[in-house]
This record gives C-alpha cells, sequence and structure tokens, in this order.
C-alpha cells in the first residue's frame, strides 16, 4: 500500500469512528454530533453572509471573524474527541481533520506530522482539499491576495493548541483562492513562527481598538484609533473563548465613554488587569490610573484614603496629602471590593459621585474633581443591599455598566495560552528553559477546577517553573501539592497496611471484597494495579478502553500506570 493509501485508509477510519456519534432525527429536527446539536446549514447562504460581512467591515475585520469563529469550533470539537477518546496525541490529531471533513468544511490530507510534548515539538503539514471557504471565496470574488481559508486557520490552530498544550498557530502557505493548484497549511508552535502580529488578530489581545477600515479595492483608510499594547504585567491578558471575548467585546462598547463600570467575579479572574485594560483603551490612557483595595483598609482610616486629610484632622495627620480621588483626577479611580467599603463612607462616595467634589478630613476647602470611577467585587451587591450592608441608592449608581468576568473553568480553552504568557515570565525571571509540559500534566490542568481562577494557574506555573529541571518539561508533581491533588481525584499511594480489624462501610459486595483483600494485606497500589491490570487485559492492552470503563481519562491512566511502575522498581 502507498504513502498516499495509508493516508487515505486512515482518513476513512477516522471518519468511521465519528460518524457512529452522529445522530439524525429529522421528526424532532435535532442533528447531533458528540450529543452536541449541529445545523445542517445551506452552503451558499454562508457564502452570502461573508460576502456581505466582507463588504461592509473589510478584509481584515472579516478575516478575524471567520477565524475566531473556527477556533471556537476547533476547540469545542477538541473537548470532545479528547472527552471520548482521551489524550493520545497522533490520535487525537488525525480524529481532528476527518471531524471538519465530516463537517463539510474540508479534507485534510496529513502529509507530515511530528509531535513530542515534552520536547516542545510540534508539527504538521496538511494539504487541504475541497475547501468551502476557498471554493465561496472564489466564486464571490474570483480571486484573492492573501489566503481564504480563515476558518480552517482558525480550527487547526484551536485543536492542536489543545493537543499540545501551548499556542500552535496554523498558517495557510498556499490557497487556490489565491491561484495556487491546492491549498495547504503548516502548523508550528506560536513562538516557532516570525512575524505573527496579522496572524494573532484573532488569536490574542494586542490591540481593543478597531483597525484601520479596509475598503473594497483592499487599500486601507486612515482612521484614529487608540492602539493598546498591555505592560509586560498584563500580558495575560489573552484569549480567543467566546467566554473571554464576550467580555472584551463590553470593554470596547463602553471604553471610549465616561460610563461607570462594574466590575463582577470571582477572587483571581483578573478584575483589576481587565479594570486596566479597559482605561488604557479610552480617552484617558494618558492620564492617572489609582486602585485602592477597599478591603485591604482599616474602617476609621478609608476615608481619609480616599478623600485625603489635612494636617492635625486627627492624631497622626501631621501633614496633608491627598487621597486617592485627587491622585487620579483626569484619570481612572478603581475601586476594589466595593463590598467592604464601610456603611459611613458609602454616602461620602455617593455624593462625590454625584456632585464630583470632594473634601479633605479635617478640610473646609471644596475641590473639583474629574475622575472616571470603576468598581469590582465578588460579592453579591444585590443581596447586600437586601440585608442593609449596602446601600441601594449607591449600588444603582454603581451597577450601570456590569461586566461579569467568566471564572477560569468556564473559558479552559484559555489556558494554553495563559500557559504560554507565565511559562515564558517564570522562564525569563529565573534564566531556566522549559522544554514543554507532559500530557499527565496537561490533563491535570484541564481537569482542574480552579478555585482560585487565573491567579492560582499563574502561582502554579511559577511554582513548576521553579521545581522543574532546566531544559525539562513540566510534569504534575511540579504544578501540585499533596493538598490539591484530591481535587484532581487522583489519590496519593498509601504505603502503610491499614489495620483489617477496621472494616471498610460500603455495599455489602464491595465491603466483603475489599475487606477480604486488606485481610490478605493488600496495600493500595497492589489493589489499584490489579484493577489496572485486570482493565487492560480486558480490552486487549488498549489503553483508552480500559481507562473508559475505571471511569478516568486516558492521562490520568497512563499517570497511574507510570506511577506503579515507578514504585515497584
Amino acid at each position: 500500500m502507498s504513502r498516499k493509501q495509508k493516508r487515505s485508509a486512515a482518513r476513512h477510519t477516522a471518519a468511521k469512528k465519528l460518524t457512529e456519534h452522529l445522530r439524525l432525527s429529522p421528526d424532532s429536527g435535532h442533528i447531533t454530533l458528540f450529543n452536541q446539536r449541529m445545523l445542517l446549514m445551506h452552503g451558499f447562504s454562508l457564502s452570502e453572509l461573508r460576502k456581505e460581512i466582507i463588504e461592509r467591515l473589510g478584509m481584515t475585520t472579516a478575516r478575524s471573524v471567520f477565524t475566531r469563529l473556527g477556533y471556537q469550533q476547533g476547540i469545542e470539537d477538541y473537548n470532545r474527541v479528547r472527552a471520548l477518546y482521551g489524550d493520545d496525541p497522533y490520535l487525537n490529531v488525525t480524529l481532528g481533520p476527518a471531524l471538519r471533513g465530516l463537517e463539510g468544511y474540508v479534507v485534510s490530507d496529513a502529509m507530515e506530522i511530528h509531535i513530542d510534548q515534552e520536547k516542545g515539538e510540534f508539527y504538521g503539514d496538511f494539504t487541504w482539499l475541497n475547501s468551502w471557504e476557498a471554493r465561496s471565496h472564489i466564486d464571490q470574488f474570483e480571486s484573492s491576495a492573501v489566503s481564504a481559508c480563515w476558518m480552517n486557520v482558525g480550527y487547526a490552530s484551536a485543536y492542536a493548541t489543545g493537543i499540545f498544550g501551548k499556542p500552535v498557530l496554523a498558517r495557510e502557505t498556499e490557497c487556490i483562492a489565491m491561484g495556487h493548484s491546492h491549498c495547504r497549511a503548516i502548523m508550528k508552535p506560536l513562538d516557532e513562527w516570525e512575524d505573527t502580529f496579522e496572524d494573532l488578530a484573532f488569536f490574542q489581545v494586542e490591540d481593543f481598538v478597531d483597525p484601520p477600515i479596509t475598503n473594497r479595492s483592499g487599500t486601507q483608510k486612515s482612521k484614529t484609533h487608540i492602539p493598546f499594547t498591555p505592560p509586560v504585567e498584563d500580558k495575560e491578558l489573552v484569549g480567543a473563548s467566546a467566554a473571554f471575548n464576550s467580555v472584551i467585546y463590553l470593554l470596547k462598547r463602553v471604553a471610549q465613554t465616561e460610563t461607570t463600570v462594574l466590575f463582577l467575579g470571582e477572587s483571581g479572574v483578573g478584575k483589576e488587569r481587565f479594570s486596566r485594560a479597559l482605561h488604557a483603551i479610552g480617552p484617558r490612557s494618558q492620564q492617572p490610573f489609582i486602585s485602592i483595595n477597599c478591603a485591604a483598609i482599616p474602617d476609621n482610616l478609608i476615608e481619609s484614603e480616599l478623600f485625603g486629610v489635612e494636617k492635625g484632622a486627627f492624631t497622626g495627620a501631621t501633614a496633608s496629602r491627598p487621597g486617592r480621588f485627587e491622585r487620579a483626577n483626569g484619570g481612572t479611580l478603581f475601586l476594589d471590593e466595593i463590598g467592604s467599603l464601610p456603611f459611613h463612607a458609602q454616602g461620602k462616595l455617593l455624593r462625590v459621585l454625584q456632585e464630583r467634589e470632594i473634601e479633605r478630613i479635617g478640610g473646609t476647602e471644596t475641590k473639583h474633581i474629574d475622575v472616571r470611577v470603576v468598581t469590582a467585587t465578588n460579592e453579591d451587591l444585590r443581596q447586600a443591599v437586601k440585608e442593609g450592608s449596602f446601600r441601594a441608592d449607591l449600588y444603582y449608581r454603581l451597577n450601570v455598566f456590569p461586566v461579569r468576568i467568566p471564572p477560569l473553568r468556564d473559558r479552559r480553552d484559555d489556558i494554553p495560552l495563559l500557559l504560554n504568557v507565565f511559562v515564558a515570565r517564570f522562564t525569563q525571571r529565573s534564566n531556566k528553559s522549559i522544554r514543554g509540559i507532559t500530557q499527565q500534566a496537561l490533563d491535570a490542568l484541564w481537569h482542574y477546577d480552579w478555585p482560585g481562577n487565573v491567579r492560582e494557574l499563574e502561582n502554579f506555573i511559577e511554582r513548576a517553573v521553579i521545581l522543574a529541571n532546566d531544559n525539562e518539561p513540566i510534569d504534575i508533581h511540579h504544578l501540585f501539592t499533596s493538598e490539591e491533588l484530591p481535587d484532581l481525584r487522583i489519590q496519593p499511594l498509601q504505603q502503610d497496611k491499614p489495620n483489617s480489624e477496621q472494616p471498610i462501610e460500603g455495599a455489602d459486595n464491595t465491603n466483603e471484597l475489599v475487606n477480604k483483600l486488606l485481610d490478605q494485606g493488600e496495600t493500595f497500589a497492589d489493589i489499584e494495579q490489579a484493577i489496572i491490570d485486570a482493565a487492560l487485559i480486558r480490552h486487549n492492552g488498549k489503553v483508552t478502553a480500559a481507562a473508559k470503563q475505571l471511569g478516568i481519562g486516558r492521562g490520568k491512566m497512563q499517570y497511574r500506570m507510570a506511577r506503579n511502575k515507578q514504585s515497584d522498581s
């Protein structure tokens, strides 16, 4: 069998495997794939929509829109495939293109694939056949100066990023819309590409505001806009998930106004960083950004911190000093944990918001201030109003434009992007080189519940970079402490034999079996290994099938197998 025939056979096998999960129910109007509802659309109508978006918004914006759409589809498909078939990278890199073909977008012929996660190596060379996007572009515009398979590029980038655990960029190097004989895409880690600014317009927030408008002829018309380049410490404000981009959309809408913004979300989601981004893309960007954590200031000092104090106003006030409002004059004042503001200070804050005037503590002079107020809380302020701990009139004054920032567990698609940012930051600080991340570690990051959100992920990566050896990959024991492992449902080995006289409660049959094993002196490791061996034998050595029966992911299965092997050696 020739190499081409082998590739064709592999595509056919993968497509057959995926087709088993496709369900058509005309009576109920449902088409489902992996229990997710799908839509059978008219290709020509989507083509007309694509044309209209290009003509109305310009080629650059249209490309961004469709690439992001493809990215979201790619991450969702990867998560579905991974949940069903486990974490085998070579299996998943076969199933992804096959799934895209099943969905009708393009047939992918893998010319070359190389993946070594622990060494940080990823390379894919694909020929794209029968691309709907390329054919649609030709039908609408005849030819193009740029590649046209935007959704496919976004899809491939997202799917490969999910497999590899760090950003992978797919770039279409040949396209039939440009006059080539076929479409071709190369996939490599993001840091191995050069000149990625245009590619990353969909992948990472580098500029919140609209790019110059492109007219139908392809030339750019000038447009005044304020570029946003985050400072180094804010580089983790990245994402490509739908949840993340919903927040970015709201920020772009409200940035140019003077409206008070209330950020809502759990601790660690990055409320202050989003507020800095809001300031950076607004008309006050060249003016001060001042922040204060209301929960960190004692109740008796909060008013002087906010409004300033005159010399002699109280014991210890040996000099006059401005408060945060004065220091933020002309710019933005960020009040974090606003729900912790003591009740006596809430009324004075309300007055300042209404009158735009302040008086220092102990002073008589009224000072006019021009400040945009942005607040944040992880509390339910509406409930606080009902309980009487927060003023209703202040709540309604602050709740003009609420923006809820999703927790990290609701935007897991962004973990590889954030992981890449944090690894780059801490390796630079420690002057180390990290080669990649193991499959077990990546699997753990995907499954962890992230109660501390982005801040917790940042801490995990800082710890991992410190513990990992130079030029070696990050592994699971670099990331998680023993206290954190139970959240992953990975139980530590118990080396000591428990007392056989202490029966274990449970169902009768389980209780009898377990106590019999304990009476025989079996350890936790012995029992676990026996169960793993039995499952592997039952499924002819197929790790994915054995893991599925045991109710764990393939990555966890491999981790347990490797751990028990090390214990035996």
